[in-house]
């Protein structure tokens, strides 16, 4: 009895040991690719997905969005991470991080990225063959976009339209189609986006510099970024609420439009005063806020206040716009 009391003891150590080393490189990837960040994208894909559902959307359909969007996530910060090692093993504010700092090798984060674009790649074949026939589009952008700073100040703009395919692939895998209205969310997406990194690469402007990159605050300076920060902002919540309108929204989602444009100005001004300071509260922080609120308010909009999405087709509401403005 001694002995199997000794073997089960032994077993249990192993075993704690084991579940503690898994879970901490679990933690690690999720570290690695920011997955406490995913709920940036994931408003615009919920957003697409209700909308385009034009009610409460099947679950099988829910489940497999939510892992065509993590695994693609997963996969491009995955391979970001890569792409930039050296560069972040040279810069004083990222050399810490998991790769340069040896924590996770490049070998695992390149599995994990390659085991990430499978689970995309699987949701897409079980939703819709027009989203198939869209993974090497993904594909593509999930690996140029990492190396576009080695080349345009543009960067941000193709990590807007990278991330924006999010919402796209959404609306493709419950309409089978595209139609004009996702592409004003998409709009809205990137330009959010685009806010918000062009704030975050002010922290690294001098680097930038040194080591060649492109970027708009390294091209334009500070002053100008925060300029261009604030203005993309605010087309975006003007592309947001185009898109409620010509979706038919109700009044609650207006509302989380109208609050979301106001933590982002607020975010604008507190760059304008310090943007050493506030930085990363401007980048991400309040756009955590402007995230949740718009999930909020799109949730209540439709799930709750049984608000039916509708539009016409893109002639029809032009032609419609022109006789209300004549």
């Amino acid at each position: 009895m001694e002995g199997i009391r000794l073997l089960i003891s032994s077993l249990h150590k192993v075993l704690h040991k084991v579940l503690h080393k898994v879970l901490h490189k679990l933690i690690l990837y999720g570290e690695l690719v920011m997955f406490s960040h995913s709920v940036f994208s994931l408003s615009f894909t919920v957003l697409a997905t209700l909308v385009a559902s034009r009610g409460i959307p099947k679950t099988k359909n829910v489940v497999l969005i939510l892992l065509a969007f993590l695994g693609g996530r997963t996969c491009a910060n995955a391979l970001n991470r890569v792409v930039d090692r050296n560069y972040d093993g040279m810069n004083e504010r990222t050399a810490s991080r998991h790769i340069p700092g040896g924590s996770i090798s490049v070998l695992e984060a390149l599995v994990l990225a390659a085991l990430s674009f499978l689970i995309l790649c699987l949701a897409a074949f079980l939703l819709d063959p027009l989203c198939v026939a869209l993974l090497p589009l993904a594909g593509f952008l999930f690996i140029a976009y990492s190396f576009t700073k080695r080349f345009t100040w543009l960067c941000h703009f193709i990590l807007g339209v990278t991330c924006a395919g999010a919402s796209v692939g959404a609306w493709i895998a419950l309409r089978g189609r595209f139609e004009w209205p996702i592409f004003i969310l998409a709009a809205a997406n990137s330009l959010w986006v685009m806010g918000f990194d062009v704030v975050y690469a002010i922290q690294d402007m001098e680097f930038d510099r040194s080591a060649r990159l492109k970027s708009i605050p390294a091209r334009f300076g500070s002053a100008f970024a925060r300029l261009f920060s604030s203005g993309s902002h605010a087309l975006a919540i003007v592309a947001l609420l185009m898109f409620a309108y010509i979706t038919g929204l109700g009044w609650v989602f207006y509302v989380a439009c109208v609050l979301a444009g106001l933590f982002l100005l607020t975010a604008s001004i507190l760059i304008h005063i310090d943007y050493r300071k506030y930085a990363t509260f401007a980048a991400y922080s309040v756009n955590k806020l402007v995230s949740i609120l718009l999930v909020i308010g799109i949730s209540i909009d439709i799930l709750i206040l049984s608000t039916r999405p509708v539009w016409l087709p893109l002639n029809e509401f032009l032609a419609l716009l022109g006789e209300t403005i004549l």
